[in-house]
């Protein structure tokens, strides 16, 4: 039986507000729009620069051109602190829901300043570039290790594999977890499925409170052996739990609660989007054979083809954000309180930022995608992902050159609107010298550098 729907409560757009269903003629989330969105985007980037919607959480405004998702972005008329209409949204929620909301609301990106500065500044101390050079041998150790795991004479599921697995390792090392939680990717699957929602249900955002929890019951643990360690005058350890720990003691981080919700959605964000970016990001370049070839011959184009991979189809297809007061845009009055949906997809498509958006060129020299977003919230790990990526693909291109897709057309996308990636990518390593890899290529010496214009997470 299918899941009932929880009974949100339903905002309805002033008069005369364009509605996204009467432009498209259909419901804008329907099985096309979640194998490809990128034809409905075009048509609402054309028809208007604001349209509602009625599927995404009771009703909010959607935007779907450049300027305008940069400038949403930016602008402290609209409020990061979107979580409490998004969790307890019905009297039942309220009641059954208290746990999920009281880590979720606590977490970074659904702060405003000043509490959003305080924390950002702590988390910051764990993305320094010193701290990203000293991870880099143990991530190529990882990927490799990975990557020998597959059988060369075989086809592979690339996911299962690497894309998967590999973001949760690295962010655990970076955040200093003793061991990896056994059950982290079904927790974080489950908080996946809740966030990506337009419009969840009370079924999925139960399933998402209980993943959630169990991962504040993980790291409950570990945060008492920490705080353990430190009264005894034991060695500090140079990694993101102890720098939170520490912050804690010091008044920036308020609190446990404070504290335990930075560590789980850390845990979260830094592997649900990176694993898209792996997936997808092959698949696409395989599918284009000119940058496959491309990369192969100079692998210095490896910085900017990442940047193009995420800009062409983006792991993170949206944001949202609240409108702190009443104001009028384009000719529409928006009010206090309403959701405005930042459709960041649409946006790295829009011809008025980019030449030939359609088309996927790994040597544009534009600028920065939306991808990793702009502004205060912009995404705290955009160089570990873009240092993950970028080793990822150049130990692959040195091992198998002539990787090939299995079968070429084959797709199977996730159906969240929200995080776009596939949940299978099977591969054939077509040639190998005496099944011993290749070499890995050079990476340039840029690539673990933070861009000031990244941000990644809902």
């Amino acid at each position: 039986m299918p899941e009932s729907r929880r009974a949100s409560a339903i905002h309805t757009p002033p008069p005369g507000a364009p509605h996204a269903r009467a432009l498209l003629g259909h419901a804008l989330l329907d099985a096309d729009f979640l194998r490809d969105p990128y034809p409905t985007y075009r048509v609402l980037r054309e028809a208007e620069p604001l349209v509602w919607s009625d599927e995404f959480f009771g009703g909010a405004w959607l935007m779907s051109r450049h300027a305008d998702v940069e400038m949403v972005l930016r602008d402290t008329r609209f409020s990061a602190q979107r979580a409490g209409g998004w969790v307890m949204r019905t009297e039942e929620s309220r009641t059954e829901l208290r746990g999920f909301q009281r880590l979720f609301a606590r977490a970074m990106i659904f702060l405003d300043a000043p509490d959003h500065t305080r924390v950002r500044q702590v988390l910051a101390t764990g993305f320094r570039p010193s701290d990203l050079q000293r991870l880099t041998p143990r991530i190529e150790r990882a990927v490799a290790e990975r990557l020998d795991a597959a059988d060369p004479a075989r086809i592979f599921d690339f996911v299962a594999a690497l894309a998967r697995p590999l973001p949760a390792q690295v962010i655990g090392m970076l955040m200093g977890l003793d061991d990896e939680p056994s059950d982290f990717v079904a927790w974080s699957d489950e908080l996946a499925v809740f966030i990506g929602a337009a419009d969840p249900s009370q079924a999925q955002a139960l399933r998402a409170q209980a993943a959630l929890l169990a991962m504040a019951r993980y790291f409950e643990s570990l945060l008492a052996r920490r705080r353990a360690a430190l009264d005894r005058g034991g060695d500090a350890r140079d990694d993101v739990i102890e720098r939170l720990v520490q912050a804690e003691r010091s008044g920036a981080i308020h609190g446990s609660a404070e504290l335990m919700a930075q560590c789980v959605m850390l845990l979260f964000a830094g592997h649900e989007t990176t694993r898209h970016l792996l997936a997808n990001g092959l698949r696409l370049l395989l599918a284009h054979p000119d940058a496959w070839h491309s990369l192969r011959r100079d692998p210095a184009l490896l910085p900017g083809a990442v940047r193009e991979l995420l800009r062409y189809d983006c792991p993170v297809q949206y944001t949202g954000r609240r409108v702190v007061t009443d104001l009028e845009l384009h000719g529409q009055s928006l009010r206090r309180g309403d959701l405005v949906v930042a459709l960041i997809g649409a946006a790295n498509r829009d011809p008025a930022r980019h030449e030939r958006p359609d088309e996927l060129d790994i040597e544009r020299r534009a600028g920065a995608p939306l991808a990793f977003g702009l502004g205060p919230h912009a995404c705290i790990g955009a160089a570990l992902t873009l240092m993950e990526a970028q080793t990822v693909f150049a130990q692959v291109i040195g091992r198998w050159p002539d990787l090939a897709l299995v079968p070429p057309s084959a797709a199977a996308w996730t159906g969240n609107p929200l995080y776009r990636g596939v949940t299978e990518l099977h591969l054939q390593p077509a040639t190998l010298l005496a099944g011993q890899p290749r070499s890995a290529p050079t990476l340039p010496p840029r690539f673990t550098e933070a861009h000031p214009e990244t941000a990644c997470k809902p």
